[in-house]
């Protein structure tokens, strides 16, 4: 099986080195997409992942995996692929936002925000842009941290969370399937829980 890793914002595809070593042992071919959210767009990074998305289409089966960011971008792109394009077997969703980021809506105007996270620390701050970017309709499997801290002190009160996005930021009613991991959100594409639980699911699909 074909893995196309996509990284979170401020991340690389090194992030996952973990998954990459489990897959690549077990014989499938794993590949990182790599973006800048500090030197593109939201709409220019969707345009080069979804030309990857049909060049891996053309090769034959294929999984992806999206953490934070990645995963907004791959369901953007997964909504879009012109129509008779192979679809991928599975979408991995590692903490990806489904609605508007309450830490992004509290950053969003401070300059240094701005400056490193461009169009896509924006888009992450939008009720209106988040929304605008369709459920998929392939299997999806959607991985939440909870290891976060929460707290009358914490912007989450006494909602769970992974540190960055809360329960109800990355809840997907229309996943087949939801898996809470014992990790923080930096840590979900580094975890060898969480590539364990990648692999099992990936092996299963042969």
């Amino acid at each position: 099986m074909h893995v196309l890793y996509v990284h979170g914002m401020g991340r690389s595809p090194i992030s996952g080195f973990p998954i990459r070593k489990r897959m690549r042992k077990n014989g499938h071919v794993f590949e990182g997409f790599h973006y800048s959210v500090s030197m593109e767009s939201f709409d220019q990074i969707v345009v080069r992942l979804s030309g990857k998305l049909q060049e891996l289409a053309a090769r034959g089966d294929y999984v992806v995996l999206g953490h934070s960011l990645g995963g907004v971008l791959l369901r953007a792109v997964i909504s879009a692929l012109p129509p008779g394009t192979r679809m991928p077997r599975r979408l991995f969703l590692l903490g990806s936002p489904t609605s508007s980021s309450r830490i992004a809506r509290k950053l969003r105007n401070f300059f240094v925000y701005k400056l490193l996270t461009g169009d896509c620390g924006q888009l992450l701050a939008s009720y209106e842009r988040m929304q605008a970017i369709p459920a998929v309709t392939v299997p999806t499997t959607a991985m939440i941290g909870n290891r976060g801290i929460n707290g009358r002190f914490t912007p989450f009160g006494d909602e769970g969370n992974d540190s960055i996005v809360s329960f109800s930021e990355v809840k997907a009613d229309w996943a087949e399937e939801t898996v809470h991991v014992p990790v923080i959100h930096a840590w979900q594409p580094s975890s060898w829980q969480v590539a364990d639980l990648l692999l099992e699911r990936i092996q299963a699909m042969r």
